[in-house]
This record gives structure tokens, sequence and C-alpha cells, in this order.
């Protein structure tokens, strides 16, 4: 007697193979709001930025690395310590998100409501998104990661909530949780990972993809002056005036926080309906 086949959805290579890739795609579309439904979430505030931020006290420990006579011998010293130095720098960004996300977790927390509204959310991993994760954590609330499995980046950072760590294959599918719950959105300084997330939020406002009022604010001029300059996009016709008014810049953590607790409560601390995470889906367009 023959023994009996597994079932096609119990065979493993069946799954890893190209013809299940469907399978694969739902599993992370469907995966994820069974996370949420069971967290009891409603909604994200999410922290975009770089993963090479480091705190203050990682930064220190770089430089004095950087100060032994075996590192003065590399070839590459002077680079090496220019960029040591500049993430000294950068790690008042990371201290910065730390903060933002625990004030904004604070208040969250106070909201008398039935779901969990406005949770810290970021890509899971090291730099500002450890940052935001950690500055949640300490405050007390649930803090959402969706890391992407990729063969050369770190794992996920140790803040992140248990049951709110998502892992994904599918940058597609990574980057649509994102959308879905976001009411609001805090870019820090980062590289082009960052920029093509804030670009792939900004596109699908400015299209009328969401439904839903966002709030988009760029933290840190100082940074951002130097790399995004949009008003020539005007100038040229590429945009119209009012796309610039989706993004607020903001150099203090306490402007940051008026400014989400100010966007939060005027557009999204009414009564919504169909909020649960039955079949997920890109909102309607507006209008």
């Amino acid at each position: 007697m023959k023994e009996p086949q597994p079932l096609a959805y119990h065979d493993l290579e069946f799954l890893g193979s190209t013809d299940a890739r469907p399978i694969r795609i739902l599993a992370e579309y469907l995966e994820p709001a069974r996370r949420f439904r069971l967290a009891n979430i409603q909604d994200t505030v999410v922290f975009f930025g770089s993963a090479r931020t480091l705190s203050r006290e990682g930064a220190e420990r770089e430089l004095v690395k950087l100060g032994t006579d075996e590192a003065r011998k590399r070839s590459d010293y002077v680079a090496a310590l220019k960029r040591g130095q500049k993430a000294l720098d950068w790690s008042r960004y990371y201290a910065d998100a730390r903060r933002l996300a625990h004030m904004l977790t604070e208040w969250s927390l106070s909201l008398e409501e039935p779901r969990r509204r406005f949770v810290v959310c970021s890509g899971g991993g090291p730099g500002i998104m450890e940052a935001a994760n950690r500055g949640a954590s300490e405050a007390g609330g649930k803090t959402v990661g969706l890391n992407i499995r990729l063969p050369f980046e770190q794992g996920p950072n140790a803040y992140i909530t248990e049951g709110l760590h998502l892992e994904f294959h599918y940058f597609f599918m990574r980057k649509f949780w994102f959308a879905y719950l976001a009411k609001a959105l805090v870019i820090f300084p980062g590289g082009f990972g960052t920029l093509d997330e804030m670009f792939e939020i900004l596109t699908l406002d400015q299209t009328e993809k969401l439904s839903k009022k966002l709030c988009v604010i760029l933290y840190g001029s100082e940074y951002w002056d130097q790399i995004l300059h949009f008003q020539p996009l005007v100038e040229w016709g590429a945009v119209n005036e009012e796309d610039l008014d989706m993004l607020c810049r903001v150099d203090t953590v306490e402007d940051a926080f008026e400014q989400l607790k100010n966007h939060l409560t005027a557009n999204h601390m009414v009564p919504e309906t169909a909020q649960e995470l039955k079949a997920p889906g890109i909102a309607k367009t507006r209008g």
C-alpha cells in the first residue's frame, strides 16, 4: 500500500515553487491582517529613516575603536574617522525618534478608544527603526516592525512587540501594509530606501489612491534642505503648488508631536466605518 501524499498546503517543496507564488503573496496579504486584528490595532503612525543611524552610545563606541593604533593603520582611516564623527552627529536623530515615539505612544494610550490607535510602526530593523520601536516600547505601548528578508541586512530590532514582528519576502506587500494602516508618516534622514518609501506614499496620496488624509513630516531641515529641493518641480510644471503642502518640515520633537497630534485629532478621531480587518485592501479612491 502506497503512503498517502501530503496535502498541497503541507507540501513545502510546492509552497516554495514558482507555481505557488500567488499563494505566498496572498499569505503576506492576509496573515498580517490577522495579527493586527488579534492585537486590536486600528491604525498606525509610520517612522521611516536610515538603518545606519546609531544611538549616541553606539556612535561613541565606534569612535573609540577608531582611536586604536591598529585603526590608524587603515588606508581609509581619515574617511572612516570622518564617517564616525558624522555618525555621532547623526545620533541626535536616533534620540529624537525615540523620544517622539515615546510621546506619541503615551498620548495614544490616553485616548478613550475601543481599539489601539496610532500605533508606532517601523521597518523593524536597526537605526531610526529601532529608535521608534524602542521609544514606543518604553512608553508601554504596542509597536510594529515590518521587516524585509534580505541576505545582507541585519535582523529585526529587540523592541518590536511580540506577535507584531512581521517578516516579508515581497517588498510590494510590505509597502502595502505601511500604507494601509498609516494615518501619518515621520521621515527622518535616510538614504535610497527611505526616499523610496516616502515617494511611494506621496504618489499614492497625490493620485488619490488613499481615502484618508495623510500627514507627512520631514524631520531635520539641516539634512532635507540639502537633499530635497521640490520648488523646481512646480516651476517646471511637474507638480502643482498645492502638492508641496503634503509635506511639513520640522526640527524639534515638540513641533513634530504637535503636528501629529493636531492632524490625528482633527482628521482621524471621528467614528469610522468598516474598520475591521476582515478582507483588507487599498481604500477606495477619494471622491
